[in-house]
């Protein structure tokens, strides 16, 4: 089956490798990206070179997920063009590094914004429609660090990530008896191949960033060292592409809750095994275990 899928954050990275894959496999795709006539032209560009290259159904659209109105206009243009949009893919994520004291009250928010309520911003522009034809899937792309390890100066950016995690679980039952899928999909820390160490955020505060290098100088340019040291050498970015397109093309109400691909095993498959048996559990004892399943109409 042929889906309309909307990759927020899709420029580079996670966003644009999914986008790919996903069109490799039939599917129309709207890549998501902000500044497409701007700064990111050269992605709009190289975007569309694919599609020619390869003879497939990929578009990109301008989305700002940052605000309401950009996000509103992305979504009516897609189901203008195709009269709905079946399944999101929730990649917008942006990296921080530094002491966590360092970042501003501001740039809490601001990280906070990109990676969890830019989620909600997009979310309730798809979800009415989803949920007058009770079928969809919200595809959310987490951290390992969740329930993983979390190396030192990169707080905000965990913190972010599983405040999304949170609200995905939400979702998810609450989206279940309208038929709607969830499926979490947790990367692990690939260093090479994405840009989120490149184009992470640095503190404001930079007199108490200054203030850690006398008991911690270098650490925070040692971390993605560090990472990338714990990665095998074949470690392939692509595979978390290929996961979301695996998920994509199964059927509804089998496809898996959490998928992780870690390959450094910093133990998030190990924790969040026992966290989500937990909640399941959980709500087999509240008498709501029918919401884990979601609803699939004969």
């Amino acid at each position: 089956m042929s889906y309309v899928i909307l990759v927020t954050g899709a420029s580079s990275g996670f966003g644009a490798l999914t986008a790919r894959a996903l069109a490799d496999a039939g599917h129309t795709v709207y890549a998501g990206i902000r500044n497409t006539t701007t700064r990111n032209a050269p992605a709009v560009a190289d975007a569309r070179a694919y599609a020619e290259r390869h003879g497939v159904d990929l578009r990109t659209v301008e989305l700002d997920v940052s605000g309401q109105e950009s996000v509103d206009a992305a979504v009516d243009t897609i189901t203008s063009e195709e009269g709905r949009v079946d399944v999101v893919v929730h990649n917008v994520g942006h990296m921080v590094l530094g002491p966590t004291e360092s970042f501003t009250p501001e740039q809490i928010a601001e990280i906070y914004d990109t990676n969890v309520i830019s989620t909600q911003r997009v979310n309730r522009a798809v979800l009415p429609q989803m949920r007058e034809r009770r079928d969809g899937l919200l595809v959310w792309v987490g951290s390992s660090s969740t329930y993983g390890g979390t190396p030192p100066c990169l707080a905000p950016y965990f913190a972010a990530k599983a405040a999304m995690d949170h609200l995905a679980k939400s979702y998810a039952v609450e989206l279940s008896r309208f038929g709607i899928d969830t499926a979490i999909v947790v990367p692990g820390a690939f260093t090479s191949g994405t840009n989120h160490f490149a184009h992470a955020m640095h503190p404001q505060d930079t007199g108490t960033a200054e203030a850690y290098e006398a008991l911690y100088g270098g650490l925070m340019e040692d971390v993605g060292k560090r990472l990338a040291a714990l990665a095998p050498e074949d470690a392939d970015v692509g595979q978390v592409a290929r996961a979301i397109t695996e998920i994509v093309d199964m059927p509804k109400g089998r496809r898996p809750f959490r998928t992780t691909i870690d390959p450094a095993d910093d133990g998030s498959e190990t924790v969040s095994d026992v966290a989500d048996r937990v909640r399941a559990d959980f709500y087999g004892r509240i008498g709501l275990a029918d919401l884990l399943t979601t609803r699939v109409d004969d």
